[in-house]
C-alpha cells in the first residue's frame, strides 16, 4: 500500500458519490402541475359564471321554467314550435304560473326558460370538462403524486350539486300547494355547495402554483394564530352567504328599504308572526333580512380584528392579502346597504352576489398565505 497524504480521498476506487441536485423533493412527483392548474382555472371561471347565472335565474324568477330533470336529453332545448308549446304546457301546470305568471305568453316563457336552461347547461359543461381533464391526466399519468383523490373531489361534489339542484327545483314544481318559488333552505344548500366547490378549486390552484419543496419550507413559517383567525373568518363569511341565500329565496331584500333601521325600528315589526316559531327564521322576510344585516355587522367587526392581526405579519405578501380582504369586505358592506336602499334591483343584487364570490376567494388566498407564507428579503426578492 502506498503512502497517502492526509488530503487524499480514503476510498480505494475511483467511484465518487453522486452529486446532490436541487429539486429532489419534486423529482418524480411533479406531474403536469401547470396543465392541471389551467384545467382547474377553467372550471373555477365556469363555476363563478354558474353562480352569477344562477343568481340571475333566481332574481328573474326563472328557476321553475323547466319542470323536469333530464341530465342528458335536457341538454337540447326545444327545437321547433311544437316542442316550445309542450314545454310551456308543462309550466302552465304548476303553481308559479297560476299564481304569478298567468299573463305570460310563449314569448315571455321563452325568456325565463333560457335563463334556467343556460344555468343547467353550464353545469353540464363543467362536468364534461372535469371528466375529460381528470381521466385524461389520469391515463397519461400526469397527476402529481398524492393528487388523484383530491382532483376527484370536484367531480364528486359536482355530481352531488346536480342532484341538489333538482331537489331544490322540485320543491317549487307543485300543483295546488301554493308554491311560487323554490324552498329557501334548499336554495341555500345549493348555493353553499357551489361556494364549497369554488373554494376547493381555488385552494388546489394555490397549492399547485408552488413547488412541493417551496411549500415544505413555507410550512415551517406558518403563522398559526393568523391562520386560525382567517379560518374563522372563512366560516363566518360562509354562514353569511347561506343567510344571503335565504334572503334571496324569499325576496326578503325587498321587504324593508330603509337603513339603518327597519320600518323605523331596530327590530322590524312582527318578527315572529309565523307559526310555528322556528319558521320565522327561514320564511319571515322581515326577520331573515334583520338576521342578514346583524350577521353582516358582526362579520365586518370580526374582519377588522383579523385585518389588524394580518397587518402585523412579517411577510409583505401576506399583509397585502389581508388588506385586500378588508377592502373587498368593505365594498361588500357598502353594496349591501345600497341593495337595501334601492329595493334590491336585479343589476345591483347580482353585483352584490358577485362581490361575495370575490370576498370568498380573497379570504381563501389570505388564509393560504398565512399557512404558506412567501418569504421575502429586505429588498423584496424571494
Amino acid at each position: 500500500m502506498s503512502n497517502r497524504t492526509i488530503f487524499e480521498d480514503v476510498s480505494s476506487d475511483e467511484k465518487q458519490k453522486p452529486a446532490l441536485t436541487p429539486g429532489g423533493i419534486d423529482k418524480g412527483r411533479r406531474g403536469a402541475r401547470r396543465g392541471i392548474r389551467i384545467w382547474l382555472g377553467v372550471m373555477f371561471a365556469l363555476v363563478v359564471a354558474m353562480i352569477v347565472v344562477g343568481g340571475l335565474t333566481r332574481l328573474t324568477d326563472s328557476g321553475l321554467s323547466i319542470t323536469e330533470w333530464k341530465p342528458v336529453t335536457g341538454a337540447l332545448p326545444p327545437m321547433n314550435e311544437a316542442d316550445w308549446q309542450a314545454e310551456f304546457a308543462k309550466y302552465q301546470e304548476i303553481d308559479q304560473y297560476h299564481l304569478l305568471n298567468k299573463w305570460m305568453d310563449l314569448a315571455d316563457f321563452k325568456q325565463i326558460y333560457w335563463w334556467e336552461w343556460s344555468h343547467r347547461q353550464l353545469g353540464r359543461v363543467i362536468g364534461l370538462i372535469w371528466a375529460v381533464g381528470y381521466f385524461g391526466f389520469l391515463v397519461t399519468r400526469s397527476i402529481p403524486t398524492g393528487w388523484a383523490e383530491r382532483l376527484a373531489l370536484p367531480g364528486a361534489l359536482g355530481l352531488a350539486q346536480g342532484a341538489i339542484g333538482w331537489w331544490m327545483v322540485s320543491s317549487g314544481v307543485t300543483s295546488g300547494e301554493g308554491m311560487t318559488a323554490v324552498a329557501s333552505y334548499r336554495l341555500a344548500t345549493h348555493l353553499g355547495l357551489a361556494f364549497v366547490i369554488l373554494g376547493y378549486l381555488a385552494w388546489f390552484m394555490f397549492l399547485l402554483g408552488r413547488e412541493e419543496r417551496d411549500l415544505m419550507q413555507a410550512r415551517r413559517q406558518k403563522e398559526q394564530k393568523l391562520f386560525g383567525m382567517s379560518t374563522g373568518l372563512l366560516h363566518f363569511a360562509f354562514l353569511q352567504i347561506l343567510i344571503g341565500a335565504l334572503v334571496a329565496g324569499i325576496d326578503a331584500g325587498r321587504s324593508y328599504t330603509d337603513w339603518p333601521l327597519m320600518g323605523g325600528q331596530i327590530l322590524p315589526p312582527k318578527p315572529f308572526m309565523i307559526e310555528p316559531l322556528w319558521k320565522n327564521f327561514f320564511e319571515n322576510p322581515a326577520l331573515v333580512q334583520f338576521i342578514h344585516r346583524i350577521t353582516g355587522y358582526l362579520l365586518y367587526a370580526f374582519a377588522v380584528v383579523v385585518w389588524l392581526r394580518g397587518r402585523r405579519s412579517a411577510h409583505g405578501v401576506t399583509r397585502f392579502a389581508f388588506n385586500a380582504v378588508f377592502a373587498g369586505l368593505s365594498l361588500q358592506v357598502l353594496l349591501g346597504i345600497v341593495t337595501v336602499l334601492t329595493g334590491a334591483p336585479v343589476e345591483i343584487a347580482i353585483v352584490h352576489q358577485g362581490v361575495a364570490v370575490l370576498v370568498w376567494v380573497l379570504i381563501l388566498r389570505a388564509r393560504f398565505l398565512a399557512a404558506y407564507p412567501i418569504v421575502t428579503s429586505i429588498k423584496g426578492q424571494k
